[in-house]
């Protein structure tokens, strides 16, 4: 069989690689009897079956058939390729070929060897979770040699340690690192009798090569698609083309190049001269041929052996399509020609560019376009993309027109509804029932699905609201006053006895140990919901998986370290959409849209970063030593992001679409789509320019424009208007009447956050109850501090960043206190009210002190900064005036004298304290303050503006005017209510 021609064909970008192939498959191997049974095709995946399956229906359906027995198909990586070719293969003879290793298997038992390689290496062992993260590294760099057919030894080869010099140290460890923990690992699989899987596809190709080449097969075989230019598949195919009978098909391979071009490419690994490394600097590594020169050269077959394939597709677009992808992507050097192609040989008609402003406009204008194109009956679209963000998006946008479209790229476990459950219970495990993840996961959508989830929602929601502020101390306990309070305790019993197990596993615990306690918990919670759809019967096979193998493995970790590495995991685990989408509408990453086609084609995410992809360095070898080894480095994947790119741009219509900006702030367009508007020059670029799609896309919710928002003016009713007012609301009324009208009238109070950081108004609660404690029972100021913050249940965190502060400002007033001579502080903490005209005006004092003449003094202690003698003034703190009009009219039975002293005791930083926090000021005239109030006339003024308030907005008609004081300082509160930015500064 060695003097046989190769049969080598290459199907042309505008031809449509399923369709073509099918289109010449029928005619050249089908029988009047058996149809295309005797055939063997051999594809490069699943999804490649698929598309040529439904090529074939097509093609059928077209031609008016009633249809034909079709080909074996196999993919040509499969594991068990041995078992899927059957007779073809003589399974028996494969027998010797050691079963791989499973990936699990392998992933876990790295995790146990790299620590002990690193402690001889003298390097530092991080936590568990960084180690399984290696291990994931380690097996990927060892996939990438063994493809290669590299062997550990080779790094120490002088071609390869001469490429280590000049590296960072931190490169020199790294190798060592692998090769000791590779050669482990290769003991350990001998102890096994496995190999892994990279070495047995090797022995499987070897072995089909060997057979086939001894032994022809009696019915033909083809092999169509596969672009991998790894040495024993490589070898395999070229015994593939060389079968009677037998044919490799590749797509897009360009046949059109010049030869000066095809040398400009580099030498892709092939002759003269023996030694020369496969990747040399000068390779144009990532032009999208490249891996296909690489690919002939490790086949030993020159360019001129490879033919055009005869057919073309259902949906081809016209010849000059592939002229132009071939000027499209030219090397350098031979790109200078491009300034003398005339213009019919840059057109690239039925090719449009459409940028937008942002990926949800881009999403928006995609749905759109796929929207448009499906009115034309039969007409197929697909979408391209490797942004799955943009994918979703697209998907979510499609739903507005009821169009149901599968991204076939499927989103990680992770982020699937499933996957994201069984996450947060490893967070509430590793955050100690903090309360976000905590509420996340008790309101999460597979909780109760199919058992009273209204009620536990409602119960959900009711302890939510009590738990917001600032995060309590960790775990259930401290929680349970708070359900109490929220009056949901039978059902934060159920809580408690479902999660408890998994916040008293303490310690580092066997990965096994965790995974059960995490499926049990997640069953009691959502029962059968958890593991009925498509992402819990991954969610199933993924926790199978892995307690299967961590039984043979030592794989423990801390239950801190837990999320960390289930995440990672669940990141290599995709799930897939059920099939049932719209019939005409595909949405594709690269890899699934390969061989594909469709009568338009969108191309989106055309940004850099994303098509290409950013090329990420291998964490373990340096790129010199890859390059030494013979392995393709990271820009060989733009190569193969080009030769997607140049499939997809032999659809009859095409559309490259990419957002201006993204997350992070302008964005770089794609090199491959500078290269379009490049080729086209000024004079076609503009014929090309879709303006009319984001434009309509725009349109879809664009409303007609508001008017200019006015100043909010609410004018209640009177019955509304009287009501009862605390001291701290009217310094609300008068300076900002909206917040007063809001608060106290529409009754709306703010809702703290989950896990909030400690407010003003929640630590100005702490001090007020731990200063009355503290006056009331005489203990020193420190043991009722620790006791108040104690039984406030706050996080020790919180208290340890805080606490130290307030400490520091209680101990000023212990001694401030000690200190006074013929003053007694008499009254604290101590709620009266008066009636003014009709209306009742309630407040709580602080202190009250009897001065040695029998006056009284009006404390008001603030842990932030008292108000300045000038808001006072202007009538916008009144609080402490208005205790001083309650003592004086006799509010505070216990009390007789007359108020003299007016004065805020602050908690906060001071210079002039001896403990560095604590200040007494007044608001009234003493010594060589800057107030002009006299204390004889305090108290009259603050009657004043009561009264003048009262009169105006309580008693009166007067609006509640949102910031009608712009000076004032006030709260942000009620700033969206008001919608304060829209018209803030353009009032009249």
């Amino acid at each position: 069989m060695s003097g046989q021609t190769p049969q080598m064909y290459s199907i042309a970008a505008h031809r449509g690689f399923a369709d073509a192939l099918v289109a010449g498959l029928v005619p050249r191997y089908s029988e009047e009897q058996f149809g295309l049974a005797r055939l063997t095709l051999l594809l490069p995946s699943s999804r490649a079956m698929r598309t040529v399956s439904e090529a074939f229906i097509r093609h059928y359906g077209a031609q008016g058939g009633q249809g034909m027995l079709m080909p074996r198909m196999a993919v040509v990586g499969d594991l068990d390729l041995d078992e899927a070719l059957g007779s073809l293969l003589d399974p028996l003879g494969a027998l010797g070929i050691p079963a791989a290793v499973e990936p699990t298997r392998r992933w876990l038992t790295l995790a146990d060897i790299i620590p002990a390689a690193m402690a001889r290496l003298g390097m530092t062992v991080p936590n568990a979770a960084t180690v399984l993260r290696l291990a994931r590294q380690q097996a990927e760099t060892m996939d990438r040699l063994l493809a290669e057919e590299i062997s550990p030894e080779q790094l120490w080869e002088p071609e390869t340690l001469a490429a280590m010099e000049g590296n960072a140290r931190h490169w020199e460890d790294n190798t060592k690192l692998f090769y000791a923990v590779q050669k482990a690992w290769q003991a350990e699989l001998e102890n096994m009798g496995r190999i892994d899987a990279a070495s047995r596809r090797n022995r499987l190709f070897d072995h089909a090569a060997k057979t086939w080449k001894d032994t022809p097969p009696q019915t033909p075989v083809v092999a169509a698609g596969v672009t991998s230019a790894a040495p024993a598949l490589a070898r395999l195919l070229k015994v593939v083309s060389q079968l009677p009978g037998g044919a490799v098909i590749l797509p897009d391979f360009d046949l059109a190049l010049d030869d000066e071009v095809w040398d400009e490419l580099g030498a892709a690994g092939g002759p003269p001269e023996p030694g020369r490394p496969v990747f040399e600097r000068g390779d144009a590594v990532t032009h999208p041929q490249y891996h296909l020169k690489l690919l002939l050269n490790r086949m030993g077959i020159a360019r001129g052996e490879v033919q055009q394939w005869h057919r073309k597709g259902l949906a081809a677009a016209p010849p000059e399509r592939t002229h132009a992808i071939s000027s499209l992507f030219l090397p350098p050097e031979a790109s200078k020609s491009w300034v003398d192609l005339p213009p019919d040989k840059r057109r690239l008609s039925g090719v449009r560019i459409m940028e937008t402003a942002s990926p949800e406009s881009e999403a928006q204008a995609v749905a759109l376009l796929v929207r448009q194109a499906l009115e034309e009956p039969e007409r197929r679209v697909s979408v391209i993309t490797p942004d799955r963000g943009l994918a979703r998006r697209i998907v979510q946008h499609l739903r507005r027109w009821y169009i149901e479209a599968d991204d076939s790229a499927g989103r990680p476990l992770s982020q699937t509804a499933a996957g994201r459950l069984y996450l947060l219970l490893s967070e509430v495990m590793a955050e100690r029932a903090a309360p976000v993840q905590l509420l996340a996961l008790l309101q999460h959508p597979l909780v109760k699905f199919d058992d009273g989830r209204g009620d536990w929602l409602k119960a959900a929601r009711q302890f939510e609201r009590a738990l917001r502020g600032p995060r309590p101390a960790p775990g259930l306990d401290p929680l349970k006053p708070i359900a109490e309070e929220a009056h949901v305790s039978e059902w934060f019993t159920q809580v408690c006895d479902i999660l408890q197990p998994l916040l008293d596993a303490n310690g580092p615990q066997p990965l096994e140990d965790f995974i059960t306690l995490l499926s049990e918990a997640g069953e009691l919670l959502c029962g059968d919901a958890l593991w009925s759809r498509e992402d819990g019967r991954a969610l199933s096979a993924f926790i199978e998986d892995l307690r299967l193998h961590c039984a043979d493995t030592k794989t423990g970790l801390e239950a801190d370290e837990l999320y960390v590495a289930l995440r990672d995991a669940m990141e290599a685990v995709a799930v897939r959409p059920p099939y049932g989408g719209h019939p005409r509408v595909s949405i594709y990453g690269l890899l699934e849209s390969r061989m594909s086609r469709a009568d338009l084609v969108i191309c989106a995410g055309l940004n850099e970063g994303s098509w290409p992809a950013t090329p990420s360095s291998d964490p373990l070898l340096a790129p010199p030593v890859l390059r030494a080894l013979g392995v393709p480095g990271a820009d060989f994947r733009i190569g193969l992001s080009a030769h997607d790119l140049a499939g997809a741009l032999g659809a009859p219509e095409v559309v490259l679409s990419r957002a201006e900006r993204d997350i992070d702030g302008p964005a770089i367009p794609s090199r491959f789509l500078l290269r379009v508007k490049a080729l086209l020059g000024d004079d076609l670029i503009d014929r090309h320019i879709e303006q009319q799609v984001p434009k309509l896309a725009a349109e879809i919710d664009n409303a007609e424009r508001a008017g200019p928002y006015e100043v909010p003016q609410p004018c209640p009713a009177p019955e509304q208007r009287k009501q009862r007012i605390s001291v701290t609301a009217l310094d609300r009324l008068r300076s900002d009447p909206y917040q007063f009208y809001a608060g106290s009238i529409l009754r709306l109070k703010e809702l703290d956050t989950l896990d909030a950081r400690p407010s003003p108004a929640w630590q100005g609660t702490a001090a007020h109850e731990i200063l009355e404690n503290w006056h009331k029972t005489g203990r020193p100021m420190v043991e009722v501090a620790e006791e108040g913050l104690r039984q406030m249940n706050s996080h020790p965190l919180m208290r340890a960043l805080w606490q130290p502060r307030l400490m520091r400002g209680l101990e000023w007033v212990e001694d401030t206190i000690a200190k006074f001579e013929g003053r007694k502080p008499r009254l604290f903490e101590e709620w009266a009210e008066m009636i003014e005209r009709g209306v009742t005006i309630f407040g709580k004092v602080d202190r009250i002190d009897e001065l040695e003449d029998g006056g009284l003094a009006i404390v008001d202690y603030k842990t932030g900064k008292a108000p300045s003698n000038k808001e006072v003034a202007a009538g916008y703190a009144l609080q402490l005036g208005t205790i001083g009009l309650m003592a004086q009219k006799g509010a505070f039975p216990a009390l007789s004298g007359t108020p003299e002293k007016f004065e805020y005791w602050s908690l906060a930083k001071s210079d002039n304290s001896e403990t560095g926090f604590g200040s007494v000021s007044t608001p009234v005239k003493k010594g060589q303050n800057r107030s002009n109030i006299m204390p004889e006339d305090f108290l009259p003024q603050a009657q004043a503006f009561l009264d003048d308030a009262l009169d105006t907005w309580i008693l009166g008609n007067a609006p509640f005017t949102a910031r009608q004081n712009p000076d004032a300082k006030v709260y942000a509160t009620y700033d969206q209510l008001m919608r304060l930015e829209e018209w803030m500064g353009r009032e009249e």
